[in-house]
């Protein structure tokens, strides 16, 4: 009941008359101050700064009301909210939600006021040739911004709220200017992060990556034994220096995810693909679901099957009670086999961020933050600028140098309808985990064409993922499996 309690306490608040209209004039960008009123009113209450023009002082009362009610509804002090939202990350994360609350209001699953992450994919170039790649990275026949386009794009995303930034590929450290891009990213308190290949970070570089302001790198290892890997990545010799680069991403200090997308070349080496990660000190090890897009599209016959996504799912998180390395899954069906399997006394909601603990009375907020986050939660930007809502997710929805980002965040029909779970088609519209999980939306456009559709990588949608095996039945014999999986995907 005390559950219940806190989010009704949050939603009354935002949803009392004439409570959004302030968020949203709290939200507003200050011309004389150079920042949002809010992060203003943030700093003020915070102690960071002593003046501001008059309306962020009196929005800063506004703010110290808000903060008052969401610490009495979820149990923190005022002094541990100070000590939190000093941090810039945080303070841009609450940012964030508060002007969520002002534009979308109290909605399930919740939509903040900008995307907490943005993959940016800032080249195509690459110095490996990976059979599962999504960007279909190593071409040259597109267009690749400049430097002083791509900080232009940064200073955009920044004012736009966005809260982490993510630069990847192709292989972003082939860029010569990253450090710059970094550098321009990590000076308006953005969180920079670096999606890497791993091989060319050597220690000189590791420490230029770790000066220049990055804070998490995430290295994609997909075998346990230099055969696997290498045979994934296309070029031979790269598990060892993965490894080494890996190990120097460490002892630098960084917070180090190791990338593994599971398919049935690497299966059997996820359980030794973890250890490793054990012994080599990384914090998290995320499984990446298989999703058929780019270059990917020619290895769909290695697909998982429902069900082996389901065991592996499950072994993934009885491995996440007694490993050293937080355990994740970019699969959105990641807490709902936590869920079913731990039954009402499930503290822990895994989610594609993180694993959050979410006891008691806040356990009910998984709801609202789980599930897939493809234009809710994160959207991805290519080399020359088009977005779309996520990395595996080929359809452009627009440019950041062509079209208002308020604007495309708020009104967008694509993002509209990405962000809602009860109109989704059977069975993943009715799941009572829909919140939490929703089906990955990458994954049902990928193999049907339609956003709206079943993930069919979901043992709950058997009847969907048969009916693609069995459209062509007629034409092929069940002998012929394999080529029969690749004509349906």
């Amino acid at each position: 009941m005390e559950t219940v309690t806190s989010i009704q306490l949050l939603r009354q608040f935002v949803e009392a008359p004439g409570a959004r209209a302030l968020l949203k004039g709290l939200s507003s960008y200050c011309n004389k101050d150079q920042k949002s009123r809010l992060e203003v009113a943030l700093e003020l209450y915070l102690g960071l700064r002593d003046d501001a023009c008059l309306k962020c002082r009196l929005a800063e009362k506004s703010v110290s009301a808000l903060l008052k009610v969401g610490g009495n509804a979820f149990g923190a002090t005022e002094e541990a909210m100070k000590s939190k939202f000093k941090d810039p990350y945080w303070r841009r994360g609450l940012m964030s939600v508060i002007k969520g609350l002002a534009l979308f209001g109290f909605t399930k699953p919740f939509v903040p006021g900008a995307p907490f992450q943005v993959v940016w994919n800032i080249t195509y170039n690459c110095n490996l040739r990976c059979r599962h790649c999504y960007a279909d990275a190593g071409g040259s026949n597109y267009y690749e911004m400049g430097t002083e386009e791509a900080k232009s794009c940064i200073d955009k995303l920044a004012k736009w709220g966005v809260v982490i930034l993510a630069f990847s590929g192709g292989e972003p450290l082939i860029r010569r200017d990253i450090l710059d891009l970094v550098k321009h990213s990590n000076g308006h308190g953005i969180y920079t992060a670096i999606a890497t290949n791993g091989v060319l970070l050597t220690k000189e570089r590791c420490r230029e990556l770790r000066s220049a302001g990055v804070e998490y790198l995430q290295i994609s290892l997909d075998g346990a034994t230099p055969e696997t890997h290498d045979t994934f990545r296309g070029v031979p010799g790269m598990f060892e220096r993965t490894v080494q680069g890996i190990k120097n991403a460490v002892a630098e200090g960084f917070f180090v995810n190791v990338a593994t997308t599971v398919t049935h070349y690497n299966l059997k080496e996820v359980p030794q693909i973890i250890d490793l990660c054990e012994s080599l000190g990384v914090k998290w090890f995320m499984m990446y679901n298989f999703i058929p897009t780019g270059r990917g599209r020619f290895i769909i016959s290695n697909d998982l099957s429902p069900q082996e996504r389901e065991e592996l799912l499950k072994f993934l998180w009885e491995k996440l009670k007694n490993s050293k390395v937080s355990v994740l899954s970019t699969a959105p069906q990641f807490a709902r086999v936590a869920l079913q399997t731990e039954g009402v006394g499930c503290s822990k909601v895994p989610t594609h961020f993180l694993n959050s603990d979410l006891p008691d009375k806040l356990k009910s907020l998984s709801d609202f933050i789980g599930g897939c986050g493809a234009g809710r939660f994160y959207i991805a930007m290519n080399p020359n600028g088009d977005i779309t809502p996520c990395v595996y997710f080929p359809m452009v929805v627009g440019n950041i140098f062509k079209d208002d980002l308020e604007a495309l965040w708020t009104d967008l029909r694509e993002f509209k309808e990405l962000r809602m779970r009860d109109t989704l088609k059977e069975h993943c519209g009715v799941c009572e985990y829909r919140y939490v999980c929703g089906g990955c939306r990458a994954r049902a456009y990928c193999y049907s064409g339609d956003y709206n559709s079943p993930d069919p990588g979901c043992v709950l949608n058997k009847e969907f993922y048969n009916g693609l095996l069995n459209k062509y039945q007629l034409a092929y014999s069940n002998k012929n499996l394999e080529s029969l999986k690749e004509k349906v995907y």
